[in-house]
């Protein structure tokens, strides 16, 4: 083993989760005050200060925007002490902002980290994603493939009546059609207002009740979901929406040459996958961010692709 994957395994392990707990715990400051860029902007700058304690030499592949659009954790930047081994890093400081403001379930503070190049440098477009948790056979779901099939080939492959089957989905007029076709076939359909990455996160769960996540949302976000789902064995599938010509040169800039290419889990997320989340607003899966008089506590779940090692992590610290 080299000192690169000790390291991984003895120390970046728990410091990711104690990187989002400190983005977490900043945001949560504005949980209920309608003002979802300042919570965005409380877990970035948290979030970034951790970062940059750890023996690490990271580079930011999915961040806050591109360097002209971002003041910090911007695509391409460079965090950590610089000591350390390489990694790429995605993150969402805050997914889910106007759940925040709103004080409203699910939202999280999110990182993945990986061996350098190993994570799908993902331009800000859409994404057309479907996905599911572990235990399935290899193939059982496919992105080209109608919401009908798909949700029939699950229902097979879990041993159970269509009926018992649970999709969630953005609750967004494109996905119409994918709503009704899976109530035709006797689905029930779990709608979410924000927050895709907490949308797949949750099919890693049998206890959320999820099976399947399907629609169009942010192809970042679809690497940060990709880098959970390694961790416990999902499958996933993806593909680039581009839609106009600013989207294409986004995508060009940055070396993607096949724009119709569908992606599998490995080719967004490989290598040796850290996956961290901390609710910031009480979810499904994780518990929000509390203060009680002298204390605050929180919620984390860390997880790792290597071992298939999942913690929940309940912390608390004296403030």
């Amino acid at each position: 083993m080299s000192a690169d994957e000790r390291f991984l395994d003895r120390v970046l392990t728990m410091e990711v989760g104690r990187c989002t707990e400190a983005a977490a715990i900043e945001a949560s400051k504005m949980i209920g005050r309608g003002d979802k860029e300042g919570a965005d902007d409380a877990a970035v700058s948290a979030l970034r200060e951790a970062f940059n304690k750890l023996h690490i030499d990271g580079t930011v592949v999915i961040g806050e925007g591109e360097r002209d659009e971002a003041p910090m954790l911007y695509i391409g930047e460079k965090v950590g002490i610089g000591d350390g081994p390489k990694v790429d890093i995605a993150l969402d400081p805050l997914e889910g902002t106007t759940l925040t403001a709103k004080a409203m379930a699910n939202s999280l503070a999110v990182v993945a980290m990986a061996q350098g190049g190993t994570l799908l440098h993902a331009p800000d477009v859409y994404m057309d994603k479907i996905a599911c948790g572990p235990g399935y056979p290899e193939g059982v779901i496919d992105l080209d493939a109608p919401i009908e099939e798909n949700i029939a080939a699950l229902a097979k492959a879990k041993g159970a009546p269509t009926e018992d089957i649970t999709l969630c989905i953005l609750d967004r007029e494109r996905h119409q059609s994918l709503i009704e076709g899976a109530r035709r076939m006797g689905a029930r359909v779990f709608l979410i207002s924000d927050g895709d990455v907490a949308g797949v996160f949750h099919t890693t769960e049998a206890s959320t009740g999820i099976d399947l996540y399907v629609g169009q949302g942010g192809a970042p976000e679809g690497v940060l979901a990709a880098a959970a789902l390694r961790c416990v064995g999902g499958q996933m599938q993806g593909r680039l929406v581009i839609r106009n010509d600013d989207e294409r040169a986004r995508a060009e800039r940055i070396g993607i040459a096949d724009l119709n290419r569908k992606y599998a889990l490995r080719d967004l997320a490989s290598g040796d996958v850290i996956f961290a989340a901390t609710g910031v607003t009480n979810g499904t899966m994780l518990d929000g961010v509390k203060w009680e008089r002298g204390y605050v506590s929180t919620h984390t779940v860390v997880m790792r692709s290597k071992t298939g090692t999942v913690r929940y992590i309940r912390a608390r610290s004296q403030r």
